[in-house]
């Protein structure tokens, strides 16, 4: 879709010389010396931004969703088996370290994304055509439109082996966006923004209407992408520059113009699933003990304090917030490594990655947001996370956020002392099973944990915000090398209580926050 080009102009100021006395002639002037010409202006974030702010400053314009009727009807599988010609990959003919290959429209995407190569500081648009793909099994019209245009664009990189182009990145749908990292299945996405998620209204999702890949050198490590956002409430210039490895990195800048009020802001936002896991609260008929792409929400507060938050496919809709004062980060895990807890050989959720935010500069007071919706399928993403500022967002306003993203199998260097290893949750009772109480199990690692002695007079700090905690244990664990705790909770009613556990030895802190949510299942 074209934009409107804002035009600079340059006005060239002259001085005109006159002389005072008429009727004498003026001596002649020697040729002013030649101007050197101006280098061509080369394109930058700059053009991005200046774009989305013209964007704020006009009515929202929804974009043409209408899709010939082959495209329109496809389903997954038949989308899937739309494939992009390899051979024609950008990029491959230059031999360079990048290559993208383009995705078609159809199915859930229905709106087209304009798409453009920055090369030698000039931008040029990429041009359609319907043989770029390879539509498979599926039936092709004859009078298919040869202006389709395209949905986004895939990412590869040879990153376990020179002679290889992998997968390492995609931007397709709304403003979503995935990433991996060596011997990484996708899984958790990523987006450019979220707004209103969580609210009784429905949820507004922003697009990216345009892209300009930067074409790379020849020894580049890494691409950098720009995206122009737009929606309802507000238009964004996004600037991600993507270095792939073991842990694959994107640099992330958003510029952001508010076009009208928005309730809730979600910065960063991180999209995931839990469908069934080790802490469940109802019965999910299905062969594999866990099936998730994330199993907790990990915080790294203002303050210093690290909380860990399992995650759980609950009854009811469930919004916590943790409030937070310029975060050093958060991020979706899965810590669970552990394939004998999936027993997925096609999913492979053992192989999905935990996605790390790493605020840049001051972010100021807010909150870190989680929630989590009722789901009964494995193809339903029901876990969100984002940064929702304190600062009521409102028109006129320009926002300015800076952040990287961290796509790794481990998280070892994050946190400094023990980690949750698991959480379980059953039914109370010391010596007859009570229903009415519940009993939580929590086993905390980490090398810590693991050089104490047996005999360490190692606590547990276990609080409620409702009800009345009891039989708390701490022990020595020595089929995890850590610590276990066991409690009970005895429930006030049926009100929701939060509820936090650490480890400490004497005045030292051992471990992280376990926070959790515990609410009637019913």
């Amino acid at each position: 879709m074209k934009l409107r080009m804002l035009l600079s102009v340059v006005l060239l100021a002259g001085i005109v010389c006159a002389s005072p006395m008429a009727s004498f002639s003026a001596p002649s002037v020697p040729d002013a010396a030649p101007t050197t010409t101006p280098p061509p202006k080369r394109f930058n974030f700059a053009d991005v931004r200046r774009r989305a702010e013209m964007l704020a400053s006009q009515p929202f314009q929804a974009p043409n969703n209408a899709l010939p009727d082959f495209l329109k009807n496809l389903d997954y599988d038949q989308y899937r088996d739309i494939r992009f010609r390899a051979d024609k990959s950008l990029w491959r003919d230059a031999g360079l370290p990048f290559e993208i290959q383009f995705a078609p429209l159809g199915f859930l995407f229905s709106r087209q994304v304009a798409i453009n190569v920055v090369e030698d500081g000039q931008s040029k648009s990429v041009e359609y055509a319907n043989d770029l793909f390879d539509y498979g099994r599926n039936k092709v019209p004859d009078n298919l439109p040869k202006d389709l245009g395209f949905a986004g664009f895939k990412v590869k990189y040879p990153l376990h082996t020179d002679s290889y182009y992998d997968e390492v990145a995609v931007f397709l749908g709304a403003s979503y966006f995935r990433a991996v990292g060596q011997n990484q299945n996708y899984g958790i996405s990523a987006r450019g923004l979220a707004i209103d998620t969580g609210m009784p209204k429905p949820e507004e999702f922003p697009w990216f209407r345009e892209f300009w890949l930067e074409k790379p050198t020849k020894d580049a490590t890494e691409l950098t992408v720009y995206a122009l956002m737009d929606s309802q409430s507000l238009s964004g210039a996004y600037r991600f520059t993507i270095k792939p490895g073991i842990a694959t990195q994107i640099d992330v800048k958003a510029s952001l113009f508010i076009r009208d009020k928005v309730q809730k802001l979600g910065v960063a936002p991180l999209t995931s699933m839990f469908y069934h896991g080790a802490l469940n609260e109802r019965f999910f008929d299905d062969f594999r003990p866990q099936v998730h792409d994330s199993d907790g929400l990990l915080m790294a507060t203002g303050n210093g304090e690290w909380i860990w938050r399992p995650l759980n496919n609950p009854v009811r809709l469930r919004i916590s917030a943790f409030q937070d004062n310029n975060p050093h980060g958060f991020g979706l895990l899965q810590r669970d490594r552990n394939f004998d807890n999936y027993q997925d050989l096609e999913a492979r959720y053992h192989a999905r990655p935990s996605v790390w935010v790493e605020p840049q500069g001051d972010w100021g007071k807010g909150s870190v947001q989680l929630i989590e919706i009722p789901s009964d399928a494995e193809r339903y993403d029901n876990i969100a996370a984002f940064w929702n500022p304190e600062k009521p967002v409102e028109p006129g306003q320009q926002l300015e956020y800076n952040y990287r993203l961290y796509f790794s199998l481990d998280t070892p260097n994050l946190l400094p002392g023990g980690r949750t290893l698991a959480t379980r949750v059953g039914a109370g009772g010391t010596t007859d099973v009570n229903p009415e109480r519940r009993r939580f199990v929590i086993d905390f690692g980490g090398e810590t944990l693991a050089k104490l002695p047996e005999n360490a007079p190692v606590q547990a700090v276990v609080n409620a915000s409702t009800g009345r905690i009891e039989n708390v244990i701490a022990h020595r664990n020595p089929q995890t090398n850590g610590w276990r705790v066991s409690f009970e909770l005895l429930p006030q009613d049926e009100t929701p209580s939060e509820l936090r556990c650490f480890l400490k030895l004497d005045n030292d802190v051992l471990t992280e926050t376990w926070s959790y949510q515990w609410t009637v299942a019913r």
